[in-house]
């Protein structure tokens, strides 16, 4: 006879997470716990040059094997406190580690990685500029394959495959990293943070009701779908859908498949947008610039579409009226919109747990809602999320050198975001199967997101971006 767990994923993904962050902020007292952490970055010619550790203290694939061990032995601990089977959880694990880590790795060549900013220093001439994000895309199809042409060994590897518990923990860390860039925003200008602000508040309302109304309404989807699918659209694709699926308690294969479609629009927007606001910006900078953190809906492929929008317009301009702007500008407006986008995940979270608890959720009867009920809802590791944010942005801001010491931290936490996001996309793949996603309607939801994201979405933020930004430019060289 077993007992009941008393812990679920929600309550180990809280845990886990603030685990790697006490670590990470060891950083602030001298200690660089966990400085041997796998860091993948872009690569040419040698794929072994892909991995890094976080403070470079060891080799690549000393780093690959030390984040495994540790990775591996924080997930048992986890598995364990749930009354899981380690040992067969272990084996499954490390066979889906080894393979969601060479997925990345193909992803992140910077043939296939680059965006037109990173060429040169990259030393090659072209690139598909699909960020490192594709390795993301790369492990979902991969696992996809093994799920659907390999039945039996996905079955093997099956009690292994905890997406949910993976993407948790992964945003408990990015709450960390978010933080950290909080700060940094607060030396910004004053008016572009202030009106940054204004902007994502008024778009995300706009962006967030007409999307749910849209996938209800036209295209018959029910409640489970639409609510994660206008989150990631509206706010940060992956951490938006995920903390909305937690919220309303949607299946795990409903956020991550939005996820899915987030990232490979990305790409798409990354190709276009840039080379759109260098035709029809290039005398408002700052609207492009509020543009691109709007519109494009990853933290990475919003930034790289700013940073390929300042290095256009900055040319054109010094062309045509031989004004040489300063740097950053332009990609700071991206960030701060961004970086306040981020921010409101997980005040949406508390307002759909509610939303959902006192109008959808009939499991109470007819007695009246309490407080208890909506946080019983509201998903713990989003509290993890909230509380690793306020903490970062909290001592970044108030002790010396923080800002510093804060990067150096995110740098680390944002290793293991990586690693936790990868094995989630990978693990999704592995337990899905085209015939039920079909079922599902996921040709549905290519459609409506295609339908709002170049419909609406991309100029009501042009719009909202204009509204806010217009008239303002970067500071000029001095002569």
């Amino acid at each position: 006879m077993t007992t009941k767990a008393t812990f679920n994923e929600d309550k180990v993904a809280l845990l886990l997470g603030c685990i790697i962050f006490i670590l990470a902020v060891g950083k602030f007292v001298g200690i660089d716990a966990l400085g041997w952490a796998l860091k993948m970055g872009m690569w040419v010619g040698d794929p072994l040059k892909c991995w890094n550790s976080a403070s470079k203290i060891i080799p690549g694939v000393g780093a690959l094997f030390a984040t495994y061990a540790f990775v591996a032995a924080l997930l048992c601990f986890g598995v364990k406190l749930m009354n899981g089977n380690v040992g067969r959880f272990l084996s499954g694990f490390t066979v889906i580690f080894f393979i969601a880590v060479a997925c990345y790795t193909v992803g992140a060549n910077a043939y296939i990685a680059a965006n037109p900013t990173q060429l040169e220093k990259q030393g090659i001439d072209w690139a598909l500029g699909l960020s490192t994000e594709a390795g993301l895309i790369l492990a979902l199809i991969v696992g996809l394959l093994i799920g659907n042409l390999t039945p039996g060994f996905a079955n093997w590897l099956r009690d292994a495959c905890r997406p949910e518990l993976f993407v948790k923990i992964a945003i408990v860390v990015l709450g960390a990293e978010l933080g950290v860039k909080a700060a940094g925003a607060a030396d910004y200008a004053a008016n572009i943070f202030f009106r940054g602000l204004c902007a994502i508040v008024e778009a995300y309302l706009l962006y967030w009701s007409v999307v749910y109304y849209v996938a209800r309404k036209y295209f018959k989807f029910n409640k489970e779908w639409a609510a994660p699918l206008a989150s990631g659209i509206s706010i940060c694709g992956v951490s938006a859908a995920i903390a909305t699926g937690g919220a309303i308690r949607a299946r795990p294969v409903v956020p991550i498949m939005v996820s899915s479609l987030v990232v490979v629009f990305t790409c798409i927007e990354m190709l276009i947008l840039p080379f759109i606001a260098q035709a029809f910006l290039y005398n408002e900078p700052m609207v492009a610039g509020g543009w691109m953190g709007l519109a494009v809906k990853s933290d990475g492929g919003a930034i790289a579409s700013g940073a390929i929008t300042e290095s256009l317009i900055l040319t054109k301009v010094a062309g045509l009226y031989g004004i040489e702007y300063q740097k950053d500008w332009i990609v700071m407006v991206t960030t701060t919109v961004k970086v306040f986008i981020d921010m409101f995940i997980g005040i949406w979270a508390l307002v759909l747990a509610y939303i959902w608890t006192a109008k959808f959720d009939k499991t109470r009867g007819e007695r009246s809602m309490t407080w208890s009920d909506v946080m019983d809802r509201f998903p713990r590791f989003v509290l993890g999320y909230l509380g690793t944010f306020a903490i970062m942005l909290i001592v970044c801001l108030t002790m010396t050198d923080g800002n510093v010491i804060g990067k150096q931290v995110s740098s680390v936490a944002n290793c293991f975001r990586v690693i936790f996001f990868l094995l989630t996309f990978f693990s999704i793949g592995v337990v899905s199967n085209f015939h039920k996603l079909r079922e599902e309607g996921i040709g549905r939801l290519a459609v409506v997101y295609v339908v709002c994201l170049f419909g609406f979405i991309i100029w009501v933020g042009l719009f909202i971006s204009y509204a806010f930004f217009h008239g303002m430019t970067p500071p000029v060289v001095a002569s």
